[in-house]
């Protein structure tokens, strides 16, 4: 895979000074129509061995074109504050919006690389992160993003003579540490576990652009060309959007609805509830103050029907817990700036560390509900979110999050009753809109899509708890023994 990229390609200055002028200019006319366009976000990652210009070469995209339009991000030592978080929670804050390039020098690509050829992981491990990898770069170039990926290569001869030149100069000895020489000594390795990576990942979406770091002439106006084309030619395309990819096809679910299943006459006495909300309250604190809790997060996500009681049972919740140790995360309609970003990228933003609770009062699954139903997106969108909802939330889990997915049902009936009382209750008026009105009348089109959310995204990490809204005693208690039950079973 390499080879192409050890032929001594080299460019004259002659040569070089003569394009280069040109180039810019294409570069910032280009970006120019990316940002007036405003219709997708360019993802750059400069990858390749130690030595081979990659930091000159960022530099280099930054000079030529205007940099207050690029958002570089060195990708350098995980920090304590990311290693609180799952792996991806790094680069998803670091996404460029729309209208933006996005420069990541070191990437998703660079741990899971180094892991492997020092031994921490297996092939098996590398091939798993590889696909995942792969699923990340298709959602991103589902949402529009256009993706280009470099790899500098240089070979092993060329390499040594080139640690050892920058070693040698006082301006550059710096850059030049145990840790590179390190990792030449592995460098047969490092070639052989790149190679592996590449080729899993050099797909049709987001290809591996090889690149001989040699010659830094070469390699400036070939990475710069290559950009320039790629602009042209995705600004020339137009809006995506007319011609959508197709939708993918999905199993069949089994045909029995999880709502006709639910039994809502269950009730609980006034008496019953005050007892046993303080008994659960009183569990739910104790887990939270818990020393082991530290080492894992609770995310909960609450949907459900217009005016179920999510907000109450939220409150129950809250009332157990230290406000310095919790977040409440109201979704509504998204800004223009979460607009120009993947839809999964303002969840990401809210992840919490290890020790923390986040609740979501309505969530991601907003793309195979409302979207879906009020038509905010294609077919092909939301029926491919199951997978990208279900990757994200064992991303989550793995890194220690409890994720906890109640969905309060109530009656079509019950509804009406509160939805009538809200419109008479002077300090609820607030809560009953038009658009709750309008809702209303698709209720079918919501069950149906709620009925496939549930079926396609209840998984063994991340299950859902259908919660029998019509009492809302026996809602709250439900809520709260099911987050008793399963953090006493982490913890």
């Amino acid at each position: 895979m390499f080879e192409s990229a050890e032929l001594g390609q080299k460019i004259s200055k002659a040569v070089y000074d003569k394009e280069v002028p040109e180039l810019r200019e294409a570069l910032l006319d280009a970006q120019l129509d990316l940002r007036q366009s405003g219709k997708f976000q360019v993802i750059i990652l400069i990858g390749g061995v130690d030595g081979a210009g990659k930091s000159e070469t960022v530099k280099i995209l930054n000079e030529w074109m205007d940099p207050r339009f690029i958002e570089t991000n060195a990708m350098s030592v995980t920090t304590e504050e990311e290693l609180a978080h799952p792996p991806m929670w790094r680069f998803w804050r670091a996404l460029p919006p729309k209208g933006k390039l996005g420069i990541f020098f070191g990437s998703w690509y660079t741990e899971p690389i180094i892991d492997r050829v020092y031994g921490r992981t297996k092939g098996a491990d590398l091939d798993r992160a590889m696909e995942r990898v792969i699923r990340f770069e298709k959602m991103l170039f589902d949402e529009g993003a256009l993706i280009l990926k470099f790899w500098l290569h240089l070979s092993k001869d060329v390499q040594k003579k080139r640690l050892k030149k920058l070693e040698n100069d006082p301006e550059t000895r710096w850059r030049v540490t145990d840790i590179e020489w390190a990792h030449f000594k592995l460098y047969d390795k490092f070639r052989k576990v790149s190679e592996r990576a590449l080729l899993h990942t050099s797909v049709a979406e987001s290809p591996w652009i090889i690149v001989e770091g040699t010659d830094p002439r070469y390699r400036y106006l070939t990475i710069g060309k290559t950009i320039l084309d790629a602009l042209r030619e995705r600004i020339g395309e137009g809006a995506r959007s007319a011609a959508p990819s197709p939708a993918p096809e999905l199993p069949p679910l089994e045909e029995k609805s999880p709502l006709k299943s639910l039994d809502f006459s269950q009730s609980v006495t006034k008496e019953d509830y005050d007892k046993d909300l303080e008994k659960y309250q009183r569990k739910l604190n104790l887990f939270v103050r818990s020393p082991k809790f530290k080492k894992i997060s609770a995310i909960l996500v609450f949907e459900g029907s217009d005016a179920a009681g999510k907000g109450g049972g939220i409150r129950r919740i809250t009332g157990a817990l230290d406000p310095r140790s919790y977040r409440i995360i109201p979704v509504a309609a998204p800004t223009e700036d979460e607009k120009a970003h993947p839809y999964l990228w303002r969840f990401w933003r809210h992840v919490p560390r290890n020790g923390n609770f986040t609740i979501f009062d309505r969530s991601w699954y907003g793309r195979v509900l409302v979207e879906r139903v009020e038509d905010f997106c294609s077919e092909s969108d939301w029926m491919r979110a199951y997978a990208e909802i279900n990757d994200f939330e064992e991303q989550l889990a793995q890194s220690g999050a409890v994720l906890f997915k109640f969905w309060l049902s109530i009656t079509k009936a019950e509804q009406l009753k509160r939805f009538k009382e809200r419109e008479v209750t002077a300090f609820k008026r607030f809560k009953i809109t038009e658009e709750d009105w309008r809702n209303r009348k698709k209720w079918n089109d919501y069950e149906l899509a709620v009925n496939e959310m549930i079926g396609r995204t209840s998984t063994e990490t991340a299950p859902w708890t259908l919660v029998e809204a019509n009492d809302k005693f026996h809602a709250r208690l439900k809520i709260l023994k099911q987050i008793c039950a399963r953090l006493e079973a982490a913890i």
